[in-house]
């Protein structure tokens, strides 16, 4: 070890530095945009990351040594990807709130559009929340028992074996597929069977169901496979049959990470408008029936709505987007709280 090295040892920045270094870069970077004579919060932002990455990296290889500012670059590094990330998910959520909270209200939650025409100022999305609720949970109905057997069979019966293998390559296959295609599919099953006269909303829940199920597969499979071995092995040892070791221990070890898998492939789904627009098409009224006559939905509600043009058809369009986030906000803290129920103790998030 050489003296120089020795000499760093317990040597470190105060807390204060990377604080003041990022102010620093900061202002720095706004200053040169300045002098370019084109100020942008976003190309700050970017020039002030770069110039901290380099001078935070810099100073603590002077003052630190190697391995601290191999450190705090890789911090930098993981930070800037986090702050990417979160930069389109937050204006998302912002514009879609800005905007759609003119609208949004009771009386926009609790009344249809019929009646409704041009640019009038009545009308809501009451018949296109039914309709999501009611297509969804089919497909939900549909989607999860196929799914969670599907990916016990998988990963408890016929792991390894040639029929396992055909399933998962025909499982990869199907989650690459466009949604438009499985709207075309249960279009086509539907006629074929019922004749081109036959309207319902289940068709659009098959066609749901089609884009859910590798989804559900998938997640479950590889939350089944967390489960320790030897959990199984000591339920087998107590003489416990393989059925009820899954249904008793396995399940109930994974519940928490398969209910997430679960509602990440209801989110994937709820917000599809190809397959729904081909299937079910969009009505004004509200239908209760999802075997009887066509129904709207809140995706296709917003496509209509922001398609049709207009201040007050764009601000129903806006808050139709935002009652879709806020639903699929419910579900999931409502399947939180169910995996925090029957998790084990220990287990739930």
């Amino acid at each position: 070890m050489t003296t120089q090295t020795l000499s760093r040892l317990g040597q470190r920045l105060p807390n204060w530095t990377p604080w003041a270094m990022l102010g620093g870069s900061v202002a720095l970077a706004l200053g040169i945009l300045a002098l370019l004579g084109s100020i942008n919060y976003l190309g700050a932002g970017i020039l002030g990351g770069l110039i901290y990455a380099v001078a935070m990296t810099g100073l603590s290889w002077v003052k630190e040594g190697e391995r601290w500012a191999k450190d705090r670059l890789a911090t930098t590094l993981v930070t800037s990807a986090f702050l990417i990330v979160m930069v389109p998910l937050i204006t998302l959520i912002a514009m879609v709130l800005v905007n759609g909270i003119q609208r949004f209200s009771l009386y926009f939650l609790t009344t249809n559009m019929r009646g409704v025409y041009g640019e009038s100022d009545l009308g809501g999305a009451y018949h296109a929340i039914v309709g999501t609720l009611l297509i969804t949970g089919i497909a939900s109905l549909i989607a999860i028992p196929i799914g969670l057997l599907t990916a016990i069979y998988l990963v408890e019966y016929g792991q390894g074996t040639r029929s396992a293998k055909v399933i998962t390559f025909l499982v990869d296959v199907m989650t690459g597929i466009p949604s438009i295609v499985a709207g075309l599919f249960a279009y086509s099953l539907f006629v074929t069977i019922f004749g081109p006269a036959f309207k319902a909303g289940v068709i659009g829940s098959v066609a749901l169901a089609v884009l859910m199920t590798p989804v559900v597969i998938r997640s479950c499979e590889e939350m089944l496979k967390l489960v320790p071995n030897e959990l199984r092995e000591a339920s087998y040892a107590l003489g416990v049959p393989k059925y009820l070791t899954i249904i008793k221990v396995v399940l109930r070890t994974a519940i928490a990470g398969i209910t997430t898998g679960v509602m990440i492939a209801i989110a994937r789904v709820i917000g599809e408008t190809a397959p729904l627009l081909i299937t079910v098409g969009i009505v004004s009224h509200t239908n209760f029936s999802a075997f009887d006559g066509r129904m709207a939905t809140l995706p296709v509600f917003v496509f209509r709505e922001y398609a049709q043009g207009g201040a007050a058809a764009t601000e129903r369009a806006w808050a139709g987007a935002l009652t879709l986030i806020l639903i699929v906000m419910i579900l999931n803290l409502g399947a939180r709280l169910v995996s925090k129920i029957f998790a084990p103790k220990g287990l739930s998030r």
